[in-house]
């Protein structure tokens, strides 16, 4: 995989999912939590790739008909 740059995030996130995702590293699924996130947020921006176009679409469509308001 290509290095990319890098930028640290911080986020709140539910004891729960958090749980899950250290027992994927603990299972050996994962070298550590940050590659479980990593591979979450591509998951699902993969998975909603068409969804989230549409919307950027939507709002670029809304600026140019109203500008910004």
């Amino acid at each position: 995989m290509k290095k990319s740059k890098k930028t640290e995030v911080q986020a709140a996130i539910p004891d729960e999912l958090l749980i899950q995702a250290q027992n994927l590293v603990t299972a050996g699924w994962f070298h550590n939590l940050e590659d479980v996130m990593v591979a979450a947020l591509r998951s699902f921006l993969e998975s909603h790739k068409g969804e989230l176009m549409e919307e950027f679409i939507h709002q670029d469509v809304g600026w140019g008909l109203h500008g910004d308001e």
